[in-house]
């Protein structure tokens, strides 16, 4: 073998490993919407000081995490008296590369941006909390389409928590929950922005972002509605959640279960594979596992396999590790910490306040979990059914944002750093409520 062939080999060799270990971020809870990251070389320890922090730039206060692709940071901010902000960085130095802002004034309780964007092509998309679905050319750094998800399909008054959709790319299409009084989930097409198919309204409002869940082998996009909310609705008749798949090329409704209790749901549901699903709640009100089965004549059907109060997530979907779930289920009431669970329901261990985890985020990378707790530390755990297991943690976040008597439009304290997080190249991007940082977490 020649020296030249050689070098071709090595270095195709040397691509493949680089295309492993770099993979991006590029859309609510990574590659394949499910927190889990393919890089490599994670760090099994840190300094006493912790990790090494590469940057950090400003932002404004909410909950919209980051997503990267080809070294590019995109993060959705907003400045209420403006509207929503596109805002694009350079991945290995926090450089400000552009920014887009999209005109949606208006206030509404815990401000602040809610979408993770997803990135795509050319284009990144995103929807504000007012309902503002818009996509942004990365090259003109101008718009190409705008929608609003909300007041185009009736809606008025504005959901309590205001809108929270993080955007699901599938082929051609770009797809979000509307909930608005005529309209449930909605698919556009992502270069025109013309609607490509809707579904009816499928019930109570709801905050969920539509998933991803093999059933059958066939692609099924699963919706979550949420049951009564005693406070915004006293009086109303009490219904139930539903959770829903949908067709994705078609929109047509395949199977429904409607027995969800939880009455501000927020979570994805989960596929936990072989046709089941799992979907968790906050309030007191946990989990439900649910199967989906295929009748001879291509219908399906729905089966509760458990549901209880002793694990849930208000803000996320859990992790999903070697037949083990992994999820922060601290409420208003409730404080179980990180809790972990088996297949059928059965709870291993609860770390409760010792120590204290509340709507933080995690990432599944190398049998590891690399977790925020919602206030102000970094952990790295080794996911374990026997116990919990932290290798290392750091105090990196802080408190910031509104500080106000007023319960509906308080923001700010250290207990409500709860944007999602994201890992590509190594690095960890981390928002909290007036920062985004990243971390070096990777060789």
């Amino acid at each position: 073998m020649n020296n030249k062939l050689l070098t071709v080999i090595a270095f195709l060799m040397t691509m493949s490993v680089n295309c492993a270990t770099a993979q991006d971020w590029p859309q609510f809870l990574g590659p394949e919407r499910n927190s889990t990251s393919q890089q490599k070389g994670i760090l099994r320890s840190w300094p006493e000081t912790g990790p090494e922090i590469l940057w950090t730039i400003p932002v404004g206060i909410g909950y919209g995490g980051p997503v990267v692709k080809d070294g590019k940071v995109y993060l959705l901010d907003r400045i209420d008296s403006i509207g929503d902000n596109m805002r694009s960085f350079e991945l290995a130095t926090g450089k400000e590369l552009w920014n887009c802002e999209i005109a949606a004034p208006g206030a509404f309780p815990f401000p602040g941006s809610r979408s993770v964007p997803a990135v795509d092509g050319n284009y990144v998309y995103a929807c504000g909390a007012l309902g503002d679905l818009f996509c942004v050319d990365i090259n003109t750094h101008k718009p190409v389409w705008h929608k609003n998800i909300w007041t185009d399909f009736g809606g008025t008054e504005l959901p309590i928590w205001a809108i929270s959709q993080c955007p699901l790319i599938y082929g051609d299409m770009v797809i979000v929950s509307s909930h608005a009084p005529e309209a449930g989930v909605v698919a556009y097409h992502k270069l025109t922005g013309e609607i490509v198919w809707k579904t009816p309204n499928l019930g109570n409002e709801t905050y969920v972002s539509p998933s991803i869940a093999k059933i059958y082998s066939e692609d099924h996009i699963v919706m979550v509605t949420s049951s009564t909310n005693p406070f915004r609705s006293q009086g109303a008749e009490k219904t139930m959640g539903k959770i829903i798949g949908i067709e994705p090329l078609t929109g047509k409704v395949l199977w429904e279960y409607n027995n969800w209790e939880c009455h501000i749901s927020a979570s994805s549901a989960l596929d936990a594979g072989n046709n089941k699903l799992l979907v968790v709640g906050g309030y007191e009100l946990g989990c439900v596992m649910i199967q989906v089965d295929k009748k001879a004549d291509n219908s399906f059907t729905t089966t509760e396999l458990f549901k209880h109060n002793e694990f849930g997530d208000h803000t996320k979907p859990p992790v999903l590790h070697n037949g083990f779930f992994y999820a922060q289920f601290s409420t208003n009431n409730k404080r179980d910490g990180l809790v972990c669970m088996d297949m059928d329901g059965k709870i291993m261990w609860k770390t409760k306040r010792a120590p204290d985890f509340n709507k933080g985020s995690m990432i599944l990378v190398e049998g590891l979990l690399l977790a925020t707790d919602g206030t102000n530390k970094l952990y790295l755990i080794q996911p374990d059914p026997a116990g919990f297991k932290a290798l290392a943690s750091a105090d990196l976040l802080k408190p910031g944002g509104l500080d106000t008597k007023d319960r509906m439009t308080n923001f700010g304290g250290p207990t409500q750093n709860w944007a999602p997080i994201a890992l590509a190249d190594g690095k960890l991007l981390i928002r909290d409520q007036s920062r985004m940082m990243c971390v070096k977490v990777a060789e």
